[in-house]
């Protein structure tokens, strides 16, 4: 997987009954017909009741520049998705997390951004509170807000294109499931 160190990072590729049926390397297989892989996304909260958004690096290639939750990210192979979230957290953030419970497990979204790029994934969304400072790494954040949770509502409502599509999704999905408005 391609971590802090460099190594090749490889995705699970996903029938669309969503069984794994092999492993790719994520550079070959996000483009412009990426085939069904999976990934997770993570809602940060901290002690207040805020939500973390990050806007993404501008090097990055999907949605460079656009706001959207915590961090997102693939487990590697065999690797247990719960221990990849707090890798990524880890890695992407610097951040600690507590409370990391499974909030929309079925969550799947195809979305192609302004470039053509395609995402395609079977994205388990978890929630988890944050334990420890924020150091984002500036390879993939550009900038980090705490939100209020009704601001955040408001500003998807009347501006979702300046948003992830997964995020505007992912958080409709969470109040309608009334996931946000727990504190993990």
């Amino acid at each position: 997987m391609r971590t802090m160190t460099g190594h090749d990072e490889r995705v699970v590729l996903l029938n669309e009954d969503g069984r794994p049926t092999g492993v790719a390397d994520k550079a070959s297989v996000h483009g412009a017909s990426t085939p069904l892989h999976l990934a997770f996304s993570c809602h940060v909260s901290d002690d207040a009741g805020r939500i973390l958004l990050t806007r993404r690096a501008l090097s990055k290639r999907t949605w460079p520049g656009v706001w959207t939750n915590a961090f997102c990210g693939h487990p590697a192979p065999f690797e247990p998705i719960p221990d990849a979230v707090e890798r990524r957290a880890r890695e992407e953030l610097g951040l600690a997390l507590r409370a990391l419970r499974l909030a929309l497990p079925d969550f799947r979204y195809r979305a192609v951004d302004a470039s053509g790029m395609v995402e395609n994934e079977l994205c388990p969304v978890y929630l988890a509170v944050a334990d420890s400072e924020l150091s984002a790494r500036p390879d993939e954040v550009l900038e980090a807000r705490w939100v209020d949770p009704a601001d955040l509502d408001v500003a998807l409502a009347a501006a979702p294109w300046a948003f992830s599509p997964w995020l505007v999704r992912q958080r409709q999905e969470l109040v309608q499931a009334g996931a946000a408005a727990r504190t993990p």
